[in-house]
């Protein structure tokens, strides 16, 4: 697929606003350089940015969350994610996508993407 090789990035949500964790709002949190692409999801590189700080814990927790298989995991893992929807968006090379869902760990980062809003059932995958 085309996408090897492209930089998408990640940035703070414009209505998360500046916050006590120092988060502001278009900052940005940091980037991937494709280097997997295995339709649905595009793995890369992440590179963290200055807004990085305001979000790592949500990103470790929600990689927590998705390892764990236990009874109730997934509202918990869902209630993560909602926050992180929350706190940062996903922009292509040619500009913001409608929904993703991001993991990020350590200096790696995985995800799905659509121009469309997804179903609301989903999976941490």
């Amino acid at each position: 697929m085309g996408f090897e090789g492209e930089t998408w990035y990640v940035r703070a949500a414009p209505d998360a606003g500046e916050g006590a964790d120092g988060a502001d709002a278009g900052a940005e949190v940091g980037e991937i350089l494709i280097d997997d692409a295995d339709f649905p999801w595009l793995s890369g590189r992440f590179r963290a940015g200055p807004g990085f700080d305001a979000v790592q814990d949500l990103f470790a927790r929600e990689i927590a969350l998705v390892e764990r298989d236990d009874e109730g995991h997934r509202e918990e893992w869902e209630t993560v994610y909602a926050e992180i929807e929350r706190r940062v968006r996903l922009v292509s090379p040619d500009g913001p996508v409608a929904e993703f869902l991001l993991h990020i760990q350590g200096e790696r980062a995985w995800f799905r993407w659509s121009d469309e809003p997804f179903q609301r059932e989903r999976t941490g995958g």
